[in-house]
């Protein structure tokens, strides 16, 4: 009798893992096709833009302008929803005087294709050839920012670029770091076909480094921020967020936006910081 339930819990936790290892993808990522609301919802003018990929994927996204910029950000958002519910982002940055292109990868909004992990940095790879070769803008001029799985995208990046600045809003260190935390019943390390390691991508950035979280993140634990921040090269700056994973960004409260504004403006200034 004893061995009968051993046997059915062992054939049971080897389904679970059986499916956990297959199905992880519909783990990670949670697109939504359907566009909620535009810019123009909030009163920002703003171009519809369609980005080729190298693999012949096409990408939807938004660009939107601010009058005399001091650079342009391109953002990259978190493994749910779309570019439809970032909107509040593009006002942010308006107000801090840059141009802002919001890109929603393979499979999300009106974006073509499936998401993968290779996938989203092609996307990435893609955004970045169209902001310095269809606008022009120098490298240096630019700053990638990355909300939660997108911070992953964001450090792989800038990794092999040179961005003026790298921003990492809520990120984790590593799909398997995270995956370990989330399901310690099981060998989630060994199970992790997707990797997204910001911290091993972060160790490789030259760039000047802004890292924002909240100690109330109930997603990704506060010490994912906290370790981000100690394998980034200077000149570097935490801002201490309030609030969950998907309540605390940083353009709830004016004091984090002024915050974020002074350390771009310092690296955009002649000569840096």
């Amino acid at each position: 009798m004893l061995f009968n339930v051993l046997l059915t819990v062992a054939v049971a936790y080897l389904m679970l893992m059986a499916l956990v290892y297959v199905g992880q993808s519909r783990l990670v990522y949670f697109p939504q096709q359907q566009i909620d609301n535009t810019p123009a919802a909030i009163g920002l003018p703003y171009r519809d833009i369609d980005i080729v990929t190298a693999d012949g994927e096409k990408l939807h996204g938004w660009w939107v302008s601010a009058p005399d910029a001091k650079g342009a950000v391109l953002l990259l958002h978190g493994n749910a929803g779309n570019i439809s519910h970032r909107i509040n982002y593009l006002a942010m940055f308006r107000r801090l005087g840059y141009n802002t292109l919001l890109l929603d990868y393979r499979g999300y909004g009106r974006s073509s294709g499936t998401p993968s992990e290779a996938g989203t940095y092609r996307d990435a790879q893609a955004a970045w050839r169209y902001l310095t070769e269809v606008e022009c803008i120098l490298p240096q001029r630019i700053a990638i920012f990355g909300e939660s799985l997108g911070g992953a995208v964001a450090a792989w990046l800038a990794a092999r670029e040179q961005p003026g600045v790298l921003i990492l809003a809520s990120a984790f260190t590593s799909v398997p770091d995270l995956a370990a935390e989330i399901y310690p019943f099981l060998p989630a390390r060994r199970l992790a076909r997707l990797q997204y390691n910001t911290l091993e991508a972060l160790q490789s950035v030259v760039s000047p480094v802004f890292i924002a979280h909240s100690p109330q993140d109930e997603i990704v634990p506060f010490e994912h921020g906290q370790r981000l921040f100690q394998a980034a090269s200077a000149p570097k700056q935490f801002l201490t967020l309030e609030g969950g994973h998907n309540t605390g960004f940083v353009f709830m409260r004016p004091d984090w936006t002024k915050s974020l504004g002074v350390f771009m403006d310092a690296q955009f200034a002649p000569g840096g910081e």
